[in-house]
């Protein structure tokens, strides 16, 4: 067994919420934490949600499910006002001027539909903890070797194009695995998404598990369930999920997902943390004989697949749409690498609930955006002329509409380069500089701070991972050892999800920050005067070869090509 396997057999990881009680009570330090449980704690304290800030020692970030991104206003109402209460920052690491561009007191909307906050103190946990409890959110197993938040369409529920409302399903699955010590310690982090949806919203091919639409005929009766995918996956080993051949009925997917994490249970690898995903499984068994020990461990029957429902991908609800209920509107509002204030927030809450109908609610979806739902129609103009509404325009330009960035190095101890502020600062430049296409709504442009892809940089038309970079130029500031070190990055063109899945090809690597946004302005120009009719960005940079998109990327005024990596520390992130 690997060290950490060592720490969860000590004790089990959901204990540690009860000494978590006990720490807050007795307002013991980091120290005193570490002296009592041993330095395992840290580790079993991310099944209550909560990661330590290594770099600022005495604050936890605290991650808040919201399984399938559902929150009604009196939930995001909490979340918001707990970001305001209790996500601040001391004095010592700035105060309200810690951020120059957020400030203080913010939260993150997550790639996985949930909540983080940062500057979370253990005396604060058991107050969150309560308030939390009033309104039914939950922080636990969050984090850790256990079932993850539950994925699921944004619009579950509201748009014309799924064939069923999925949003049961996963309250089910979820409700089953949160506190469930028999599945609370596995192998590795596991990763589901359900949804109804034609569009996939959900990620299917990314996910552990990825349960899609389907229709068969049952004991002559046709019938609404699920296919399913396993073994999907980024970082560092990138899978597409690949498919079983099973129909879900939706009351069989409790006892389905059980079953399969179960089999990941039982046969995943405890001992080398770097191949414990359950893609790496599902690889090394191949899919047919991963069912078949999956389907030897389910109890009920599974009949072989239906007909499959899934068209497409669609993973951005930003704009004002349609429901199909009649005179109702969803909004879907755009934050920059999914960081707003907590008073913001909840002002949005607040809203939902003053122009929405008694059925609105607040959902977080996988691209860090928001909705606010059951808007009548003669609301929706005053909903848009909220404060809040002004700020994360449903009307954004390409780069802002796409830009999604994970934690960085500003809180994450795995991060090499800072990604929130740069993120919102390069789509804002972006926005600026580049003119695109009339029919080219969104550039996904996404960045992640090492090479754990919390920000699915594999799957964007524009992926980042970040690291530090060497550079020959005399105009670049010196460190210590005087070595030319900056922050930068290797450069991705290519990715996306749906029927032309594919994850893009890492076309520059080292590649200085300060050359990024001249290296895209160059690509731009080619795209322009290159592309297809109706030819996505994504679509053009696998048209055109790497050594040439090299080239074309050369063309800029900027060291694009004059970094070599150098010896920063990365590591595997965990949202």
């Amino acid at each position: 067994m690997n060290t950490v396997e060592e720490w969860k057999q000590k004790k089990h990881p959901l204990d540690v919420i009860e000494d978590l009680k006990r720490y807050a009570e007795e307002e013991l330090d980091f120290d005193e934490i570490e002296d009592r449980a041993g330095g395992g704690e840290w580790e079993r304290l991310k099944w209550a949600g909560m990661y330590s800030h290594g770099r600022k020692q005495g604050y936890f970030m605290m991650r808040t499910k919201v399984p399938g991104g559902y929150l009604t206003p009196e939930q995001a109402e909490v979340i918001g006002e707990v970001a305001e209460a209790y996500a601040v920052a001391p004095e010592k690491y700035g105060g309200e001027e810690q951020n120059d561009i957020w400030g203080d007191a913010y939260l993150d909307i997550t790639t996985r539909q949930d909540i983080q906050k940062h500057w979370i103190r253990v005396e604060d946990v058991p107050e969150i903890w309560s308030k939390y409890d009033e309104v039914g959110l939950t922080t636990i197993q969050g984090c850790g070797d256990s079932a993850r938040n539950v994925l699921g369409c944004p619009a579950a529920g509201l748009d014309g194009h799924e064939c069923f409302d999925a949003q049961p399903v996963i309250d089910a699955v979820s409700d089953f695995f949160t506190e469930n010590r028999e599945y609370a310690n596995l192998p590795r982090k596991f990763k589901m998404t359900i949804t109804g949806c034609k569009h996939d919203c959900g990620q299917s091919q990314i996910n552990d598990v990825g349960m899609t639409p389907a229709r068969k005929e049952v004991d002559g009766e046709e019938i609404y369930g699920f296919h399913c995918k396993v073994g999907g996956g980024l970082s560092d080993g990138p899978r597409m999920a690949t498919g079983m051949d099973v129909f879900v009925p939706p009351g069989d997917a409790v006892e389905f997902c059980r079953a399969i994490a179960q089999t990941f249970k039982e046969l995943g690898d405890r001992n080398n943390r770097g191949v414990c995903r359950m893609r790496y499984l599902v690889q090394q068994l191949g899919t047919e004989k991963f069912e078949r020990a999956v389907r030897t461990r389910c109890e009920v029957e599974l009949p072989t697949s239906g007909v499959d429902l899934t068209e497409g991908y669609t993973g951005d609800h930003v704009g004002v749409h349609d429901q199909k209920q009649d005179g109702l509107n969803y909004v879907g509002f755009n934050v920059i690498a999914g960081r707003m204030g907590g008073d913001e927030f909840a002002e949005a809450a607040r809203a939902a609930r003053e122009y929405g109908t008694d059925e609105a609610s607040v959902r977080l979806a996988t691209d860090q955006n928001f909705l606010v739902t059951h808007i009548p129609d003669e609301n929706v103009s005053e909903l848009l002329n909220e404060p809040f509404a002004r700020k994360y325009s449903p009307d954004p330009g390409p780069f802002s509409r796409g830009a999604v960035g994970c934690t960085g190095s500003e809180f994450c101890n795995y991060g090499i380069i800072e990604t929130k502020n740069r993120v919102y600062r390069w789509a804002k430049a972006l926005d600026r500089k580049i003119d695109t296409p009339e029919d080219l709504d969104v550039v996904r442009m996404h960045m992640s701070g090492c090479s754990a892809s919390c920000a699915q940089p594999q799957i964007a038309d524009i992926g980042f991972r970040g690291e530090t970079v060497q550079v020959d130029d005399p105009g670049t500031t010196t460190n210590e050892e005087g070595d030319n070190i900056v922050e930068g990055m290797d450069f991705g063109l290519g990715g996306a999800l749906g029927t032309d899945n594919e994850f893009l090809d890492w076309v520059e690597n080292a590649v200085p920050a300060s050359a990024v946004i001249p290296a895209i302005e160059q690509l731009f120009d080619a795209y322009v005067a290159e592309r297809e009719e109706g030819e996505r960005f994504y679509e053009w940079s696998r048209r055109v070869d790497n050594d040439r998109l090299r080239a074309v990327m050369q063309r800029a005024d900027a060291n694009v090509s004059g970094g070599i990596a150098h010896d920063g520390e990365g590591g595997v992130a965990d949202d």
